[in-house]
């Protein structure tokens, strides 16, 4: 177990994470001072680069059994962070405001846990993972060559969920996150001076008439199995002039579905309507895709492996509003021979939600992140 003097040192090394934040596929810092920290915990591999900036720890066991990975991110959001914390960050439209920190801190409290006993059998793989936000980092990860020297049998993840009560846990077999992909649009006509408009060809028209009807495709709902929600959350017309009528405009949008066949459907539905517009305004349309959320799905082995642990630790839980609409990209893990589920641990009623400028991770959840996570490792691998 942790001791007293564990708690205080990792709140204070979560801390120093939250004063450095750094942006998905730049976490160039944040992967240094997490091989530092780990350097005095005698781990018997250190890979680091992996998909990036991502670090991966392995602790081997005496005998030979599987290998587990337990998983944390390195990155952090592009958001003006407000508090009067003296552990603010200290790097201008930056902050922490996901609690990827604190993540970080639970492997890093099980890296102590192991480092003073290894597993049984078996292997445990701590991957921090870089560009989560972004949903490039788990792909880039099992793409990457060294991943398949550590590729595990089972892999768990954790993440903070304010408005669930503090220390309560939700978690479900089945989909727990939505897909979701950002649609760049972009028309092309033709500019003309103000004063003759008819010389050139405004996609004004085709801009107006595609912001409704985009949002028509996927109007939310209930999160069932048709589930479709299309957002836009941004749009550009011409330039800032008055003198020019406009020749190309842009128009950005994301899809999400509760499932990946869903969000091709979706996808393929919203670039064929893009395309019909364009062509009956006599524009060019072209496409590009950001952001690529594949759902979450929780293997039900897996699953029950974390609800054998809550169990074990009298931890609350239920399904709660399981699945999300909110996409993550831990579900790359779950690839062919990984059995892989994560869980949502509660900081709070009325605690600030997830990337809002006033959220900051709770360090009296460290304890209960890490002893959850060192009892599926137990289980097993004792």
């Amino acid at each position: 177990m942790l001791t007293n003097a564990d708690v205080a040192e990792l709140t204070e090394f979560r801390r120093d994470l939250h004063r450095f934040p750094e942006v998905s596929r730049e976490e160039a810092a944040t992967a240094q001072r997490i091989v530092a920290a780990l350097s005095g915990l005698r781990p018997d591999q250190v890979i680091t680069g992996l998909g990036g900036h991502g670090v991966a720890a392995v602790f081997n066991g005496a005998a030979t059994g599987p290998t587990l990975l337990f998983r944390a991110e390195l990155d952090a959001l592009p958001i003006e962070e407000i508090s009067a914390a003296a552990h603010r960050s200290t790097i201008p439209g930056k902050g922490h405001l996901c609690g990827h920190d604190g993540h970080m801190t639970f492997l890093m409290g099980l890296a102590r846990l192991l480092s003073r006993q290894r597993p049984a059998r078996g292997r445990v793989v701590l991957m921090f993972q870089p560009a989560e936000e972004d949903g490039f980092g788990a792909a880039a990860v099992v793409a990457d060559p060294n991943y398949a020297a550590i590729k595990p049998d089972w892999a768990f993840a954790i993440h903070n969920l304010p408005g669930l009560p503090f220390g309560h846990a939700a978690l479900k077999s089945g989909v727990v996150n939505c897909a979701s992909q950002g649609l760049r649009i972009v028309l092309t006509g033709k500019t003309a001076h103000a004063s003759q408009p008819e010389n050139g060809s405004s996609p004004g028209l085709a801009l107006a008439q595609l912001i409704p009807a985009l949002a028509a495709l996927g109007q939310g709902g209930p999160l069932g199995p048709d589930y479709r929600l299309v957002t836009i959350t941004h749009a550009k017309l011409g330039e800032p002039a008055f003198g020019i009528a406009p020749g190309e405009a842009e128009l950005w949008a994301t899809l999400r579905a509760i499932a990946d066949d869903k969000m091709a459907a979706l996808r393929a539905a919203a670039i064929a309507l893009a395309e019909t517009e364009a062509a009956g305004q006599g524009l060019k349309v072209s496409f590009s895709h950001h952001d690529d959320f594949a759902a979450s799905v929780n293997n039900p082995d897996a699953t029950r492996q974390l609800q054998r642990a809550l169990e074990s630790l009298a931890v609350p839980h239920g399904e709660s509003d399981l699945p999300m609409r909110a996409s993550e990209d831990f579900g790359r893990f779950g690839q062919p021979g990984t059995r892989s589920a994560m869980l949502f641990l509660g900081v709070g009623e009325s605690h600030a939600a997830l990337h809002n400028p006033d959220y900051d991770f709770p360090d009296s959840l460290i304890p209960l992140g890490v002893q959850i996570f060192h009892r599926v490792m137990i289980d097993l691998l004792a």
